[in-house]
């Protein structure tokens, strides 16, 4: 067994994870979260007691996080400001969090000598044009287009030069878009969702055709438990699952297995620096570590979280006035 701290746990891929480990493994788990609006204590509810604790905090606290990873065998780094609408209305919390916060906990992980693994994005990598044949490789240049990607991309740097400056015993995944259980309904696929619930007309930026790669997050927990226990330190691994599909025929499937015209939604004015297209390519995962993704199938992914939220009402309601009346302002 061993005892694992897992930052952001309360977030929505965190959360996941935490399930997954405790469902997959004999480990302990801590989760440390702030319990931003993005964490959700609810996302927790029913783990064994005997095996799993809470703590709510800052990873910026240096004294907090210091009794913590000195207490645990592997940091898990989930933890991060990750909404990109909300970094180019205010940055600052970005940097907080995804710099500072990151900064605090790989200063300790060295300290302690502990094994550090730090969740990333595919978003680091900017985009690719939509006719490009292209993936994103772990060789691609970094070029981020937000101040969320931006500061991924600068957390990113920080643990790297960490391995190689002070021997920190890392490894780093990013992974293309999660779907699943308890996503905060500010995202693209549970607004979605919980719009058609409500009888709302979906909402779609532009003209739909930017694509993103879409993976289940029971897949992406599986395959960073794959790194903690097999991959090279020093190492950056990316996780996909072949999911691509632009957010017009995202929405479409929703609308149809809801029961609704596949036509009833909404085009709204396009965010700016909207990414064209994200694709992973995730064969050094595969090929070196044997992983391989158990939802391949998006359709059949996609069916499995509208019911999820169709029967976890209690979950998500609290949270769906404030983020519409949210983008109302926002005209979108």
């Amino acid at each position: 067994m061993q005892r694992l701290l897992v930052t952001g746990g309360a977030g929505f891929i965190g959360s996941n994870f935490v399930h997954y480990v405790m469902a997959n493994t004999d480990n302990y788990v801590t989760v440390l979260d702030k319990l931003t609006y993005a964490g959700n204590l609810e996302s927790l509810k029913g783990l064994p007691e005997d095996r799993f604790r809470f703590v709510k905090g800052d990873i910026s606290d240096a004294e907090l996080v210091d009794g913590l990873v000195s207490d645990h065998d592997v940091v898990v780094h989930y933890a991060a400001e990750s909404h990109n609408d909300n970094s180019l209305h205010d940055p600052r919390p970005f940097l907080d969090t995804n710099i500072i916060g990151t900064y605090t906990l790989i200063e300790a992980a060295r300290k302690y000598n502990k094994r550090f693994h730090h969740i990333s994005t595919d978003e680091v990598y900017g985009d690719l044009e939509l006719d490009d044949p292209e993936r994103f490789t772990e060789e691609t240049p970094y070029n981020p287009s937000s101040p969320y990607s931006s500061t991924k991309a600068g957390s990113d740097l920080l643990v790297r030069a960490w391995v190689r400056s002070f021997g920190l015993q890392a490894t780093i995944s990013n992974c293309s878009n999660n779907y699943g259980p308890y996503q905060h309904v500010e995202k693209f696929i549970p607004r979605q969702i919980t719009n058609a619930i409500d009888g709302i007309r979906p909402k779609l930026y532009g003209k739909g055709e930017n694509v993103r790669d879409w993976i289940h997050a029971d897949d992406h927990s599986s395959a960073v438990l794959t790194i903690i226990e097999k991959g090279v330190v020093g190492e950056t691994y990316l996780i996909g699952a072949d999911g691509e599909k632009n957010n017009k025929e995202v929405v479409e499937l929703i609308l149809r297995h809801m029961g609704q015209d596949s036509g009833a939604y909404d085009h709204v004015v396009d965010r700016a620096g909207h990414d064209l297209r994200y694709a992973i390519d995730s064969s050094k995962l595969r090929n070196e570590l044997g992983w391989t993704p158990q939802f391949s199938d998006f359709d059949a992914g996609i069916e499995d979280t509208i019911q999820w939220y169709r029967d976890n009402e209690s979950w998500w309601r609290p949270q769906k006035s404030a983020t519409e009346a949210k983008y109302k302002e926002q005209g979108q």
